[in-house]
């Protein structure tokens, strides 16, 4: 009986402890947050000289943007502006548009928030590159590979890449499990060196979390280098590689609809704390040794030459888990573009019946990938990838905190506005100093990559309102009163026919073209409408049989973060259909915006496609549109 209750308690604590929400977040949220402290040290002291002022300025720099940045603006600010606990940057819009009547400012918010979504896909495709180039690049401590080649270095972090992007069609449901224990082990060690090189110099502690020397570095700086000194404001080059210490916040408000607020509010205490620690460490290595080379990997081999080698291999873990974080994260986005009809269909493969947010989009994945690899191999290493990081994060940022005040001030939250505006200048300081300095340098590669997404975003959605606006749509009652006539005295086909299409006063042309024009009606017709609500998650559904004889109309209404399975929802109401009807458009058009809009129509899977209907039993039917 004792051996029973000892095992049914160990399997309680074993699934306690894998279903804790706060430990999830580790491995979901904070992996590219939680990498920082690799790289962010490293790349600032590779150009700035090592002193007492500058360490401690740097230090205090960093405290204080975790402080500001991450946990004011994003886990205080944004998180708490949610829908039914869903974050990001379309929830932050969607909540904002409820109750602002200017059309002129729904235009602005709508073009800034597309602006942020693009930057954060650009900030995207750097994390993987950096975090993967920067953990690899540590084996260089190892006496065995101390005369390991930069050529050698990209080798490898492209072999992790390909395996890494490759096994997303697998779905990582089997191996999620492990990345959360895998994150809390990273926070632990490296919190742990960190409070460990802390005690060798504990009168920083207290310096570093006085604002005071933050400041004082910004405007009293001194960078002994002539080749800067070009740039004027010091300081300024000095912010846009601390911002590198604040990359990642922006997923505790994008992941909420995962995780939810408390639980990632929760897990960033601890993760806040380690981080803070983990770069205090690195702060007196540097004051303790006087190096300029790698702090973070030199502290731990300092530490411990042994346990070197397994902290290498957790470290190059821990940031193959920030990039999976990252590409889950892309995923959920694109999804929800695509469910807001803000980008064009894509095709989903769906890898879990039971974790939802457990998808594969094939375009998503290898454009990412593609995009990754350009990045290691043109930069080469990551003290020159980190060129190219920080300057699409801050915008992101800088936009999103101009969306946070938008939403104080209509809210008449002056007292959160007043902090929101400070908040938000840190955030443009931040975007001032990266375009000042890492435009050319290598900002301009992720804002290469950002206008991909944004130029797709602003064609297809300003395409699809002209598109509407031509479409040769049918008024009901018209539309009615023919079919009523051919219903009866015109033979039926045997079966049930859905044809998908929008709810309203007016009928598809396709609809009327393959009823009227091609005279196939069966002797029950559906009109099936799939809508997407202004709620994250959700969905009822609505059938209304007595529309006319043989003619009902069947309404999906859907969260816009949700998956709809049509064709279980139609088994509900005992619907068996015999064919599937849906419409597509051939666009002509001289206009080369609109070349592009109808290529882009014609390159994406059917919605039919989207919502894995049987292939079998579909039809498309074209309808010409002159543009």
């Amino acid at each position: 009986m004792n051996k029973l209750s000892g095992e049914l308690s160990a399997g309680n604590a074993k699934k306690a402890f894998t279903e804790n929400k706060a430990l999830k977040a580790l491995g979901i949220v904070f992996g590219d947050i939680g990498t920082s402290p690799i790289y962010t040290i490293a790349v600032i002291f590779t150009y700035l000289k090592v002193t007492g002022m500058n360490v401690l300025g740097v230090i205090s720099l960093i405290i204080w943007t975790l402080t500001l940045l991450v946990t004011v603006q994003y886990v205080w600010f944004a998180m708490g502006i949610s829908e039914r606990n869903e974050g990001g940057t379309i929830i932050l819009k969607n909540i904002i548009q409820k109750y602002i009547k200017s059309a002129r400012e729904v235009a602005f918010i709508t073009v800034i928030s597309y602006i942020a979504l693009s930057l954060l896909i650009g900030d995207s495709v750097i994390t993987p590159a950096i975090s993967i180039l920067s953990a690899v690049e540590g084996i260089s401590l190892i006496p065995f590979f101390k005369n390991i080649t930069t050529d050698t270095v990209i080798l490898i972090s492209v072999a992790i890449t390909i395996g890494l992007f490759w096994y997303q069609h697998k779905g990582t449901e089997k191996v999620a499990n492990i990345f959360s224990p895998v994150m809390l082990l990273w926070f632990i060690v490296i919190g742990a060196s960190g409070i460990l090189s802390l005690l060798h110099m504990p009168q920083i502690f207290l310096k570093v979390i006085d604002p005071y020397y933050a400041l004082r570095f910004l405007f009293n700086g001194n960078i002994s280098a002539n080749r800067l000194i070009a740039h004027g404001i010091i300081s300024l080059f000095v912010l846009s590689d601390v911002i590198l210490s604040a990359t990642g916040g922006e997923a505790l408000y994008a992941d909420m609809g995962h995780i939810g607020r408390k639980p990632i509010t929760k897990a960033w205490i601890f993760v806040f704390i380690a981080l803070i620690f983990s770069y205090m460490g690195q702060g007196a290595f540097l004051l303790t040794h006087k190096t300029q080379t790698d702090a973070f990997f030199m502290m731990l081999y300092s530490q411990s030459h042994i346990f070197y080698t397994p902290i290498l291999i957790l470290s190059i873990a821990a940031t193959i888990i920030a990039s999976q974080a990252v590409i889950s994260g892309i995923f959920s986005i694109v999804y929800q573009l695509i469910n807001n009809r803000i980008i064009p269909l894509l095709k989903i493969n769906y890898k879990s019946s039971e974790i939802q947010s457990q998808i594969y989009i094939s375009f998503a994945n290898w454009f990412l990938f593609v995009s990754v690899i350009a990045a290691i191999l043109i930069f080469r290493t990551s003290n020159n990838l980190a060129m190219a990081y920080g300057l699409a994060v801050s915008g992101t940022m800088t936009f999103t905190g101009i969306l946070i005040n938008i939403h104080f001030f209509h809210k008449r939250r002056y007292f959160m506005l007043l902090i929101s505006i400070v908040t938000t200048f840190a955030d443009v300081m931040f975007l001032t100093s990266n375009l000042l300095y890492k435009t050319l340098q290598g900002g301009y590669f992720a804002l290469i990559i950002a206008t991909i997404p944004f130029v797709i975003i602003m064609i297809y959605t300003n395409g699809q309102k002209k598109l509407h606006s031509i479409y040769k749509m049918t008024d009901f009652n018209v539309f009615l009163k023919e079919y009523e006539y051919r219903y009866k005295n015109f033979p039926k086909l045997p079966g049930t026919s859905l044809f998908f299409a929008s709810l309203s006063d007016k009928v598809s042309p396709y609809i009327v073209k393959t009823m009227f024009s091609n005279n196939i009606i069966y002797e029950r017709n559906i009109f099936v409408s799939i809508e997407r609500t202004e709620k994250p998650y959700g969905i009822d559904s609505t059938l209304k049989s007595d529309v006319s004889s043989g003619l009902s109309q069947f309404l999906i209404r859907a969260g816009y973060s949700e998956v709809v399975d049509v064709e279980d929802i139609l088994k509900k109401y005992n619907i068996d259909e015999t064919v599937i009807f849906y419409g597509f458009e051939e666009i002509v058009s001289n206009n080369v915006f609109w070349k592009i809009f109808a290529l882009i129509k014609k390159l994406s899977p059917s919605f039919v496609r989207f919502y894995k209907l049987p292939a079998e039993k579909v039809n498309g039917v074209m309808v010409r549109v002159k543009m």
